[in-house]
């Protein structure tokens, strides 16, 4: 609950400093990755501007009942444990079966240094996600691999 209101107050700041809408709503609040060190490490590569997309899977969105983000959507970036630290702004969306991902589009991701070092990475994720979400990853699997900008600090 605590961090809730954290979240929240943080949103509040975000909409009253920039003169948006007060009703405006956020997308989501999240973390990356699954693990505290994963997702503290790839804050501080979103917070230095190195990681500027992330890949999610579409299974996951249809197994959660979650809408798609879209260009435009507004997220709330936190730590492991929930603190917020950015606001990021989905700038692109691009649909692609993981066997057809190239490292032109992975490596906006900041993470790998080559395309079959993502794929090993993100096929154990998705796999790992699979297994806990109720999907069975494949390579044919579609990702949803999402640009973004962070607007906010």
């Amino acid at each position: 609950m605590i961090r809730e209101m954290e979240i929240l107050k943080y949103w509040e700041q975000y909409l009253l400093k920039n003169n948006l809408n007060p009703e405006t709503k956020y997308y989501e609040a999240m973390y990356f990755g699954m693990t505290e060190e994963l997702a503290n490490s790839l804050l501080e590569m979103v917070l230095s501007g190195k990681k500027k997309a992330t890949a999610s899977s579409l299974w996951a969105f249809e197994k959660e009942k979650l809408p798609l983000p879209k260009v435009g959507d507004l997220s709330i970036v936190t730590d492991w444990a929930g603190t917020p630290y950015c606001i990021m702004k989905t700038t692109a969306i691009t649909m692609i079966p993981f066997c057809e991902m190239t490292f032109d589009i992975c490596k906006r991701e900041g993470e790998d240094d080559t395309l079959e070092s993502w794929r090993e990475g993100h096929g154990k994720f998705f796999t790992m996600e699979g297994e806990a979400m109720g999907y069975v990853f494949s390579e044919d699997m579609p990702v949803v691999f999402e640009d973004f900008e962070i607007v906010w600090k």
